[in-house]
């Protein structure tokens, strides 16, 4: 019988050879965006993440995360996220250029914070502006606080505590057209969600078991003045078609990342399905819920984490979010992007293959 090995061996070295070609100039099979470069980040002067858009006196401004430069120590852990401060950009045109307005909160301006700026949003009412933010408290549990400033960029001034109420992570702002402010907030696993379900936290609290009922993210109402909660913290249900609640460990659970926005009279509610890697959404007639699951709006991107916001500018809707594509695939080190959204006509929101 002839020897094979050596035809083996060659084999194994050109598909190696094809698979380094790849990975360099068009990213591995079943990677979004194959055979094709990634779009360029609307940033990359330095790493940023969780892009949250809102148009204020007609110019658009983003409020991400700033992920560090760092040697790796803590690679595929929470801590790996660490986050110590916040930038604002402000862009004339959705597509750039963007201005980066410099830092304008650091985890050293806040008394109660111990580390760990993680999604932030914001928002602008009663001539104030106000960035609403996660981070770990002096016990080293996600609280959100909030801060003000009289201009959009900052800087931002932090109150003295957290929201009282408040926990775990992504607060997502929305302000509905009769002026009432809606907080929505929560996040799985390292946003620690899944600890707080009894109403106080609970160390050893865990998600529900796959084909139960999921955890839905949570929405509060704001007081006039922003900066507290006007009522009981309540769920955002997430249901199906059929009103079942969506289920534990399915293509639809909630795991972080919670945006809301309004077209017409139709609430959208947007999130990340986490280890599914997808930005999917629910609508309802209600800013309360319950949301019925519609379908997915992001594919997944390079990277683990997707993380987004949707806002409306000079008559068109655009969908930010972040990959890891500046930093070659490093998770922890993102950069934001941008994509027209489209809506059908019955409100359904066409998907988009990231670029």
């Amino acid at each position: 019988m002839a020897d094979f090995s050596i035809y083996r061996a060659h084999l194994k070295t050109i598909l190696l050879l094809v698979v380094g070609f790849c990975s360099a100039s068009c990213l591995l099979p079943g990677k979004p965006g194959y055979g094709r470069p990634p779009k360029k980040p609307l940033i990359d002067g330095i790493y940023t993440a969780d892009p949250s858009a809102h148009v204020f006196d007609g110019k658009l401004y983003i409020y991400p995360s700033h992920d560090q430069d760092d040697d790796g120590t803590h690679a595929g852990d929470a801590d790996a996220y660490n986050m110590v401060d916040y930038h604002v950009f402000s862009m004339e045109q959705a597509t750039g250029p963007v201005t980066d307005h410099g830092v304008a909160l650091r985890v050293s301006d806040i008394p109660w914070v111990s580390r760990q700026l993680w999604a932030p949003d914001a928002a602008y009412k009663n001539d104030t502006y106000f960035l609403y933010f996660p981070a770990r408290d002096r016990r080293g549990i996600f609280r959100i606080g909030v801060a003000v400033s009289d201009s959009p960029t900052g800087p931002f001034i932090a109150d003295p505590a957290p929201i009282e109420g408040s926990f775990s992570i992504d607060p997502a702002v929305f302000v509905d057209d009769d002026d009432q402010a809606y907080m929505y907030f929560g996040g799985l696993w390292g946003g620690e969600l899944e600890r707080w379900t009894t109403g106080s936290y609970n160390p050893q609290g865990t998600e529900p078991a796959a084909g139960t009922p999921a955890i839905g993210p949570r929405v509060a109402r704001l007081s006039a003045n922003m900066r507290s909660f006007d009522g009981p913290v309540k769920e955002a249900q997430i249901i199906t078609a059929d009103g079942t609640p969506v289920k534990a460990g399915s293509a639809m659970r909630f795991f972080e990342g919670a945006w809301v926005h309004k077209k017409g009279t139709t609430y959208y509610l947007s999130y990340s399905t986490g280890d599914n890697h997808t930005i999917v959404y629910a609508t309802s007639n209600s800013p309360w819920g319950p949301f019925i699951y519609r379908g997915v709006i992001l594919s997944p991107v390079i990277g683990w984490t997707t993380h987004h916001s949707i806002v409306e500018f000079k008559g068109k809707w655009y969908l930010f979010y972040h990959d890891a594509s500046l930093s070659g695939g490093v998770d922890h080190q993102r950069c934001v992007k941008v994509a027209e959204l489209e809506y059908r006509q019955d409100g359904s929101i066409k998907p988009i293959k990231p670029e």
